[in-house]
């Protein structure tokens, strides 16, 4: 199992009125998990594009225990469970500053060739750089 984290703070405008992340930015903090996650085995998005493949999400999934607040530093634990094939799927959990779990959700992305709009494997790349954490 591959696993990573990134911070992100909190800004004024991903709030409500009470001050609390609004439910539909932790989508946003998802990505900056995988961008950062990816960027941490070594591999960066801008590099798969560039080499044909893109990762369009395919299911979401998000489940909210405490409310996250304006300002706050919250850490964005990311793990790939299983050896990715044609999908790969993210878990999340997201802390606030006190580590306190505040949000657990999981996304599954679909590698697909630009060109043709298919699916595609995961690129032979990306396959050794999470080979060892399988």
């Amino acid at each position: 199992m591959f696993e990573s984290q990134a911070k992100v703070r909190v800004r004024y405008a991903e709030t409500d009125q009470m001050g609390y992340v609004y439910y539909g930015n932790y989508a946003m903090y998802y990505e900056v998990g995988r961008v950062e996650s990816l960027r941490n085995l070594g591999l960066s998005y801008k590099e798969l594009e560039d080499m044909g493949v893109m990762m369009p999400v395919l299911e979401h999934k998000s489940k909210y225990i405490a409310p996250g607040k304006y300002d706050e530093n919250l850490t964005i634990k990311v793990k790939i469970p299983e050896m990715p094939r044609v999908r790969i799927r993210f878990e999340y959990e997201v802390f606030n500053e006190k580590e306190q779990l505040i949000n657990i959700g999981e996304t599954t992305l679909v590698f697909v060739d630009m060109k043709s709009g298919k699916p595609c494997k995961m690129p032979e790349v990306m396959e050794k750089l999470l080979a060892p954490y399988f």
